[in-house]
């Protein structure tokens, strides 16, 4: 099979740790006999430097005419720290969801054994983790009109939501929820917010389509409670742009480190891959940041072109690296490997160059898999 994909590395660590996602996913080419073709682009802050406007019209073109859309992280503290920059980073990745009709966001969230202790939690109620949260991308605050008076002192964030807005990700959410363990959340504000009475309003009516759907709704103050004291009741959470954004933040913290959470971005034709952390400009360059993030990301990318054989190889490759240890600064600050090494062992795994059991932590050697 033959898939192009547009690949922006953005700012920061992103291209460090993009780059180790293409060469996964170039392993996974040669091992299955699939031919990637990639086509870079620009996006963030490096875009602004280089053209102005942090989202070209030539990426956007790029990324319409792609199969998928591999993207690293955007930001950069000279734009993070001047709050009256009129273009922002920021305002290419909002654009590009509008664009390429991106409306949602969809985050698994897994814990590792291996991590536990990295956790803020105990390791009892880590055990079994695993839901997925699907966040309505392109409604809410975070789009609706803005406005700020003259004298500078009140301003205006509308939060505004159709149904049809509602319908589309509700219906993704219900039929992901089909294939997992049947259990779906809605995490909304219903007793204050009229906008979350219509999220309700609708998601009830679409339950009745999926009857073998257990349907559960919560307030987002509880859900950020439930995730930290009883997180592994959760399946498929359903909610919309702002309260997904801060509660797939949370949920990233199970896990023990962000560098491990991947996410999709999927919408009307093109879906965008990404790991959820940010630029981390204060890692650029050095090697050290953790490309899981992305190459996880690289897996649903898989699973979205229904490689499903090829993301469970990329999957079985990165836990094979966390339970023997090989783990970036992130994971463990004294014994550590590089954003390359990581990215080196994964494609290694792939392709069958590590003999299971072979592995002799004596003649490890960083930077490189010698490991054997």
């Amino acid at each position: 099979m033959q898939k192009h994909i547009a690949v922006i590395p953005g700012d920061g660590i992103g291209p460090e740790v993009t780059a180790q996602a293409v060469r996964v996913l170039n392993a996974i080419g040669q091992q299955f006999g699939h031919t990637f073709s990639y086509e870079y682009c620009l996006m963030g802050a490096d875009a602004i430097d280089k053209t102005g406007d942090p989202l070209p019209q030539a990426t956007v073109d790029t990324c319409l005419q792609s199969d998928a859309i591999l993207f690293g992280a955007i930001g950069h503290p000279k734009y993070d720290n001047d709050p009256t920059a009129k273009v922002r980073p920021e305002q290419g990745l909002l654009r590009i969801r509008k664009a390429l009709e991106l409306f949602a966001n969809i985050r698994p969230v897994k814990s590792y054994p291996s991590l536990y202790h990295l956790s803020p939690l105990k390791a009892n109620a880590l055990e079994e983790v695993d839901f997925v949260i699907f966040r309505e991308l392109t409604g809410g605050i975070y789009f609706g009109k803005k406005e700020l008076n003259e004298a500078g002192d009140v301003a205006i964030d509308e939060c505004t939501y159709s149904s049809a807005e509602i319908n589309r990700v509700s219906e993704l959410a219900f039929q992901f929820a089909m294939n997992r363990r049947k259990k779906l959340t809605l995490v909304d504000k219903a007793n204050v917010l009229e906008t979350s009475r219509l999220w309700r309003k609708n998601v009830q009516a679409m339950a009745a389509k999926y009857p073998e759907v257990q349907v559960d709704y919560m307030f987002v103050d509880n859900a950020a409670m439930q995730l930290i004291l009883y997180p592994k009741q959760f399946d498929v959470i359903l909610t919309e742009n702002m309260f997904g954004d801060i509660i797939s933040d949370e949920g990233s913290v199970l896990t023990g480190s962000l560098g491990l959470l991947p996410s999709a971005s999927v919408g009307n034709g093109r879906a965008l891959f990404e790991p959820i952390h940010g630029s981390y400009p204060q890692a650029a360059g050095k090697d050290i940041a953790n490309p899981l993030g992305s190459i996880l990301s690289a897996a649903l990318m898989l699973e979205y072109f229904e490689m499903h054989k090829e993301a469970q190889a990329v999957k079985d490759a990165v836990d094979w690296t966390l339970q023997h240890g090989f783990v970036t600064k992130d994971i463990d600050a004294t014994n550590f490997y590089f954003t390359s090494t990581i990215g080196e062992l994964v494609s290694d795994h792939i392709l069958h160059k590590i003999p299971e059991g072979a592995v002799n932590q004596a003649n490890i050697e960083l930077r490189k898999s010698t490991i054997i």
